[in-house]
């Protein structure tokens, strides 16, 4: 498979706008800071959230490539060698991809989502990691991630069924989190809802499950649709 490797040329320090809007990882001052923002508290999330998309991908053993879209700056990219998926890594950010390539060992791909530059069944699954939230035409881009992907697509995103969702709206009315001005929340039961409507006429599974729960609650992880975060598997059923 030949990807062409991602190159820097001058990247703007001012903010800059995707699908009609302002975005953060459009905005430097946000994405110098991402790495650090995971090594610090929000380093227990991520344990959680990778445990998660590990039982949800490694659940279908067909799949042993993977395009990670949204990749950012291949935090979790870099991540799925651990449990033996090769991965490449496409987002539109040249700010995010600046930092990945020098993070990432594998192939990047600038792109939007809604176009993805790949042909058909180029990867055996595609995944969005926190990032999904952020399409405004999410149908499009489901579909665009079934055709690029043969067997199946992986996403981990923040859970509506949250009391930080509340938290973070407040936030904003004050000046304070950009990070989810444009992101429209979803649970496992919209989301699914927007699959069904992308995916017409296909044959395939839902698995999903939850985690990012208090520390002192008893279990952190279930089946019930409360959390901070929720990983989901559309299994494609109708190929070989």
């Amino acid at each position: 498979m030949e990807v062409g490797k991602f190159t820097t040329g001058l990247i703007p320090a001012h903010q800059q706008n995707w699908q009609g809007r302002k975005e953060w990882f459009f905005n430097r001052e946000h994405t110098d800071t991402y790495e650090l923002w995971y090594e610090g508290r929000y380093k227990r999330a991520e344990i959680g959230q990778k445990k998660v998309m590990e039982q949800l991908v490694s659940g279908d053993k067909r799949v042993k490539t993977l395009l990670e879209f949204g990749c950012g700056t291949g935090r979790f990219t870099r991540w799925w060698k651990e449990i033996g998926v090769e991965a490449t890594g496409g987002d539109i950010s040249p700010l995010m991809l600046s930092q990945a390539k020098y993070l990432f060992g594998g192939d990047l791909v600038m792109a939007d989502s809604h176009h993805m530059p790949f042909k058909d069944h180029t990867f055996d699954a595609l995944a969005f990691i926190t990032t999904f939230e952020y399409y405004k035409d999410p149908v499009k881009v489901i579909r665009e991630a079934a055709r690029v992907a043969k067997y199946g697509i992986a996403m981990g995103m923040m859970n509506r069924n949250s009391p930080k969702v509340l938290r973070r709206r407040i936030q904003q009315l004050f000046g304070k989190n950009p990070f989810y001005v444009t992101a429209t929340f979803y649970t496992p039961q919209k989301l699914s809802e927007i699959i069904h409507q992308a995916l017409k006429g296909r044959e395939y599974s839902i698995y999903w499950t939850c985690t990012g729960l208090p520390k002192w609650f008893p279990i952190q992880q279930w089946s019930i649709p409360y959390g901070d975060f929720f990983g989901l598997y559309v299994r494609f059923n109708d190929v070989e």
